[in-house]
């Protein structure tokens, strides 16, 4: 044992191996002021004691496991028998979808199966005395790591696995066939997909800009330069699918002076200095909504990923590798904005499908 001072008038003990001694590991000089609590004393439990108290709680186990197996046949069955448009009122939840319901239920009867009964067979057949190992080395030596696997080999015969063959059955039956939920999303997809993914939106040639969510139609002269409107197609209102064509199609739709445009294809594409992009970021598609009117930036709040609305929604710092769709608009008779084309380019992040 060592000594020294820290600078503070207390005294800082380092116990070096060899120089451990007396009882509970601490030196004999510290022994009244640190007494070892020990280990409290092995209490056996009714499986130790009890043949056919060991084989009811064996029975119990594979119980649980059993019951993992079966729920998660259930869940197997229910994937590809149960509509996922299903709905109906359950109670306790109120109107919901059938499909989600039975498959979560399912999937946390599954996993709870195995962690009960794994549980249960750690509490009532599995060792239950406590050992205690002193600090070593990283490295092992070679008598030490070869005690390590004998123990470890001790402990599975101990912990009853060989001669508990339900148990041993009914685990790995579980622990297989929970699996397949996990692989199941590889064969049958990870859900429905958006309607015609992301390469598409319900943008038309023709359809008037309306403010979102008021729905009202935009003229141009009401667009200052320096104004931002959040718009949507027109067509919104007949769509049946109203949040995921609005997740798509949603535009900015901002004012600029011509002079500053520095692309000529905004020029084209725009109206006297009225442009148009996509809200997505092309990033991981979250909503672009903050405008800086003094240098034309759009920025996505999300990674901060900023587009130069002058130079065609171009990328000028963070994380994103596209620059914005842009969408072609014009006025109609009655100088309302319209959109004189779709998008030419799929809206949203890149995926493998973009160009």
């Amino acid at each position: 044992m060592s000594e020294h001072g820290d600078g503070y008038g207390a005294t800082a003990v380092r116990l070096d191996q060899g120089h451990i001694e007396g009882s509970g590991g601490l030196p004999e000089r510290y022994d009244s002021r640190f007494a070892n609590p020990g280990l409290p004393p092995h209490v056996p439990r009714m499986a130790d004691l009890d043949e056919a108290a060991a084989r009811r709680a064996e029975k119990q186990v594979a119980t649980l496991f059993g019951l993992s197996s079966l729920a998660t046949i259930v869940f197997v069955v229910a994937y590809f028998a149960i509509s996922p448009e299903q709905a109906a009122f359950i109670p306790g939840i109120g109107k919901a979808n059938v499909y989600n319901v039975v498959l979560g239920v399912c999937l946390a009867v599954a996993l709870l199966g195995i962690g009960v009964g794994a549980v249960h067979w750690a509490k009532t057949l599995m060792p239950d005395t406590e050992m205690v190992e002193e600090r070593h080395p990283q490295r092992a030596s070679d008598a030490d790591r070869q005690r390590v696997v004998d123990n470890l080999m001790e402990g599975g015969e101990a912990a009853q696995i060989s001669r508990r063959p339900l148990i041993k059955y009914s685990l790995g039956g579980a622990l297989g066939l929970f699996a397949l939920p996990l692989l199941l999303p590889l064969v049958g997809g990870l859900g429905p997909l958006p309607k015609n993914g992301l390469s598409t939106t319900i943008w038309k040639k023709g359809d008037r800009l309306v403010r979102d969510p008021e729905r009202t139609p935009i003229r141009a002269d009401q667009v200052t330069i320096g104004s931002v409107y959040h718009v949507l197609p027109e067509s919104i209102k007949d769509s049946q699918h109203v949040l995921e064509d609005k997740a798509k199609a949603a535009v900015l739709l901002m004012r600029l002076n011509p002079d500053d445009i520095k692309v000529p294809k905004e020029l084209n594409w725009g109206h006297e200095g009225i442009v148009a992009y996509s809200k997505i970021c092309t990033h991981v598609g979250c909503p672009v909504g903050l405008y800086e009117q003094q240098t034309h930036h759009l920025l996505c709040p999300c990674h901060q990923s900023t587009f130069d609305v002058t130079q065609d929604c171009k990328v000028i710092f963070g994380p994103a590798k596209r620059p914005l769709p842009q969408l072609q608009i014009t006025v109609d008779s009655e100088g309302y904005l319209v959109a004189d084309a779709p998008f030419h380019e799929a809206v949203g992040p890149s995926f493998f499908e973009r160009g």
